[in-house]
């Protein structure tokens, strides 16, 4: 079976609507609700496993959505609540079904700031810490965190078959040198594209254009804009982000529930 990489989220930490905002971009989601974007995170099914990257607040929701009923490891790439928030919702499945603990590997960094957070949960998950530049073989996937530039200890994955190679890269700043070195040539660039119009955060996070240079910079045959805020700092519809990327060749605007074929 063909292994797959599924976007179970694409929004950024507001998710798409807020409760509190009524933008362009939320009113359309509220009016449409095949618009909204859950929090980000994603799946890979080896077609004997399923690894999740990143534990969204919406993860329960998620699960459900895509009809996924098991999961056999988790990596995180970064301690930011929007990415780990949905931890919790594995609780009740490894205590009532899996009956055993579910591998997490954290930023090392990371570590003790689960123990911190979550003390009810360590019978729950056997933690490990990740390390950058190691590759971890997930069945026919080999996955390897790299280096990103996001104010804290965070990695991108990278993701590679005998036939193709995807990188996800949800929170990040351009990239560090010896990261874009080892994704350039990649055939799927999966990125922050958290804000439309001005960057509020350029050490942490990438602007729609700034993401689209980033495909071009490193060679990706396809790049994908994920971690989408769209309220700040233009609000923005769904019709007018795709406007506005159908101008650029190989780019387009991740939805959740998007699968890519690895």
């Amino acid at each position: 079976m063909e292994a797959t990489f599924l976007l179970l989220g694409t929004g950024a930490g507001p998710g798409l609507p807020s409760f509190f905002c009524d933008c362009s971009g939320c009113q359309e989601a509220r009016s449409k609700p095949e618009l909204a974007r859950t929090r980000s995170g994603a799946l890979i099914d080896t077609g004997k496993s399923k690894i999740l990257l990143d534990t969204s607040p919406d993860l329960r929701h998620q699960l459900i959505r895509e009809n996924i009923t098991q999961v056999e490891s988790v990596f995180m790439t970064h301690w930011h609540y929007d990415h780990f928030g949905g931890l919790g919702e594995l609780e009740y499945y490894v205590k009532l079904s899996r009956n055993k603990a579910i591998p997490l590997f954290l930023p090392p960094s990371a570590v003790p700031q689960f123990s911190d957070a979550f003390p009810n949960l360590r019978e729950v998950f056997a933690v490990k810490a990740w390390e950058f530049g190691k590759k971890y073989c997930l069945d026919e996937v080999q996955l390897t965190p790299l280096p990103a530039n996001h104010g804290i200890e965070t990695a991108g994955f990278l993701l590679e078959t005998v036939g193709n190679s995807l990188v996800y890269y949800p929170d990040t700043a351009g990239l560090p040198e010896a990261s874009a070195v080892k994704v350039r040539g990649v055939d799927w660039l999966v990125c922050d594209a958290t804000f439309h119009g001005e960057n509020w955060f350029p050490h942490a996070h990438m602007s729609l254009e700034q993401a689209i240079d980033l495909g071009k910079q490193i060679g990706a045959k396809k790049t994908v804009l994920t971690h989408l805020a769209v309220h700040y700092s233009q609000p923005v519809t769904t019709a007018q982000l795709a406007e506005e990327v159908a101008t650029h060749e190989n780019v387009c605007v991740a939805y959740d529930g998007m699968r890519i074929k690895l």
